[in-house]
């Protein structure tokens, strides 16, 4: 077992960090800015070259969904708990699983920019009501997990140079936060394209890279790294067998459903993920790109277990606790041990530029539901200019990059993970509910979807505020309060069902005539005739 010290990830490595991710930055901001829409169409802006090819679609796929959370946060759940972690790591592919076999073709044969255009489409008299709904969803969903992206970009510079200074802090928030603003605001879906299209290649090559030099190192025996990983992990044999991080009760088992359900069921709600479901020209192009993006993140979901069980063995369990509690340094550590400081400094650069393409794509889908939903659509009724639509989306992306800039530079201690999985739990449990019952239930209405979008988004929020995630533990909130009576970290397994709940209890008592435009909605979404 290999101990290595805080400072091991040393100014060398701090440094060829640095020159890495300048040269990728400078390199796609210029790239971006010259794809970036050259005429007042949104379409263009909205969602780009409508005729890449299915490998293209998938790679932007990969790199809209995979965050820093899978390189820094998965590896570090696998190196510190074994099997559990590989357990959590398996929820990514169940859920492209099921945006493949359930939305995909269906809400690209219905939608045109969001999924407010579909839900448009299937209660065209309450439209306005509905859209409202889904932007305030949007809205708060996509700033936390903005938020999440920024907070892990001072969380990644720590390992670096210690706990920065408020200034520091400020600094790497504002140069992060300034980088996403001008991809999104400027370069549009071209640009954001572009950079999650790098982004993926370069996740892609060092993954592997990394995964290939921990077999190569243990003469691809897999039994001989699981049996190292093991007596290095300090549990034995429990690392190799479920309930090391999820096994200490009833409680810990149902936060692991929890929080798989949400993963699981969230994606198919993630504005910036079904931004790219619209892209596609055709539902062919969807649906192979779908499985693309689908094999590409399970490769990555794969060789990020293999990393993790690697870190555990050549570093130990001791070397990467006394770094961070957490587990997030854990590839970096096993980098600095196998790879040195090249190494080292390839996987930090390119979490920092996994934070710039998330939070990118994060930026221009919340533009697009403002700018759209609820100027073009609400305010303006459908009369708005493509050139003023164009604007106010620039604008609403320079407003929304500022916004979560100014909210990760407050001084409350909440972990990045913790802020990304309320943003599964919000889409799992108002924007899939809503979703779900608006492609396949004929009975489905407008009071409903209110029901489902703004019920689930305040059950969400409401049980986290009174989970351990605010008070009562050591790593709440505000640990010395005492007013979490939900037990769970993650409310997906209540707020779920209470979304679908209550969208059935709004339709069920609602008038039958809000549901009457489902039948003509129902060809649209299994021939997509008429699409734009």
């Amino acid at each position: 077992m290999v101990t290595i010290s805080a400072g091991a990830i040393n100014r060398f490595s701090l440094q060829l960090t640095f020159i890495l991710f300048v040269t990728v930055v400078v390199v796609t901001l210029f790239t971006a800015l010259l794809m970036a829409p050259q005429r007042d169409e949104i379409s263009e802006f909205y969602l780009g070259n409508r005729n890449m090819s299915p490998l293209r679609n998938g790679l932007a796929m990969c790199g809209d969904y995979l965050s820093a959370a899978t390189l820094l946060g998965s590896t570090g759940l696998v190196a510190l708990t074994g099997y559990d972690g590989l357990l959590y790591l398996s929820g990514t592919t169940v859920a492209w699983i099921m945006v493949l076999l359930l939305i995909a073709e269906p809400l690209h044969n219905t939608g045109r920019f969001t999924i407010g255009d579909t839900m448009a489409l299937r209660m065209p008299r309450f439209q306005r009501p509905v859209r409202i709904a889904l932007s305030v969803c949007t809205l708060v969903l996509t700033t936390l997990y903005l938020v999440a992206q920024f907070s892990g970009s001072v969380a990644l510079l720590s390992q670096f140079v210690g706990e920065p200074s408020q200034t520091t802090r400020t600094l790497c928030v504002l140069v992060i936060g300034g980088i996403v603003v001008v991809y999104a605001a400027l370069g549009g879906m071209p640009g954001a394209t572009f950079i999650q299209i790098i982004k993926a290649v370069m996740l892609l090559a060092g993954i592997a890279i990394t995964a290939v030099i921990v077999l190569a190192r243990f003469h691809w025996n897999l039994d001989a790294l699981l049996s190292t990983a093991a007596r290095n992990s300090g549990a034995g044999q429990r690392f190799l067998e479920s309930g090391l991080r999820y096994g200490g009760g009833m409680t810990s088992k149902l936060d692991f459903l929890s929080l798989e359900l949400a993963i699981v069921l969230g994606l198919a709600g993630l504005p910036h993920v079904v931004m790219r479901l619209l892209a596609p020209r055709t539902s062919r192009t969807l649906r192979t790109s779908v499985v693309w993006g689908m094999g590409l993140i399970g490769f990555v979901c794969l060789a990020a277990g293999i990393v993790g069980i690697g870190a555990t063995a050549v570093v130990g369990r001791d070397g990467i606790t006394q770094v961070d509690s957490k587990g997030d340094v854990a590839i970096l550590l096993l980098a600095q041990s196998i790879g040195g400081g090249v190494l080292t400094a390839l996987l930090s650069s390119l979490a920092f530029v996994t934070l710039l393409a998330v939070a990118a794509g994060l930026t221009l889908a919340a533009a697009t539901s403002l700018a759209h939903d609820l100027y073009g659509e609400v305010l303006r009724k459908g009369q708005a200019t493509e050139a003023q639509e164009l604007g106010v989306a620039r604008m609403a992306a320079v407003l929304i990059g500022v916004l979560g800039m100014l909210l990760a530079l407050l001084p409350w201690e909440i972990s990045a993970a913790s802020l990304a999985f309320l943003a599964f739990a919000i889409a799992a449990s108002a924007i899939v509910p809503a979703l779900v019952y608006t492609l396949f239930w004929s009975r489905f209405t407008a009071r409903g979807a209110l029901l489902s979008l703004y019920g689930g988004l305040i059950v969400s929020v409401l049980l986290v505020v009174f989970s351990p995630v605010f008070s009562s533990a050591p790593s709440s909130i505000y640990p010395d309060a005492d007013f979490a009576w939900f037990p769970l970290q993650n409310p997906g397994i209540v707020s779920i069902p209470a979304g679908f709940l209550l969208g059935w209890v709004g339709s069920v008592t609602g008038s039958r005539q809000e549901a009457d435009d489902y039948e003509e909605f129902e060809v649209r979404s299994l021939v997509g005739a008429g699409r734009h």
